[in-house]
C-alpha cells in the first residue's frame, strides 16, 4: 500500500532542476503526457514502479542522459473512468 503503483499519482523532486512535478501511472493505452499522465513502461514510470516516498532513484532515458529523482508523496489511485483509452 506504501509503494508506486499503476493508477498511483505521485509527486517528486528532480534534483537537477531544483523542481517538483507530479504524475499519474497508467497503462500505454491510456498515457497522456499533456496531462501527466504516463505509462508503466516510460523511462519514468517504470523507475517509479514499486518505490517508496523518500526513495531516490535513477531515471535512465537513453544511454547519454539520466537524472535523478526523489519521491515525496504517492496518492493511491484506481481505475476509472476519466482515462480515456488511446485510439491508434
Amino acid at each position: 500500500a506504501d509503494t508506486v503503483g499503476l493508477f498511483d499519482t505521485v509527486t517528486y523532486y528532480i534534483e537537477e532542476d531544483d523542481c517538483e512535478e507530479q504524475v499519474r501511472i497508467a497503462t500505454s493505452l491510456r498515457r497522456d503526457p499533456f496531462k501527466n499522465i504516463i505509462s508503466k513502461e516510460s523511462p519514468l514510470g517504470s523507475a517509479i514502479m514499486g518505490r517508496r516516498v523518500g526513495d531516490r532513484i535513477c531515471v535512465k532515458v537513453s544511454d547519454d542522459y539520466s537524472y535523478y529523482i526523489v519521491i515525496k508523496n504517492i496518492e493511491k489511485g484506481t481505475d476509472d473512468e476519466s482515462l480515456e483509452i488511446r485510439k491508434f
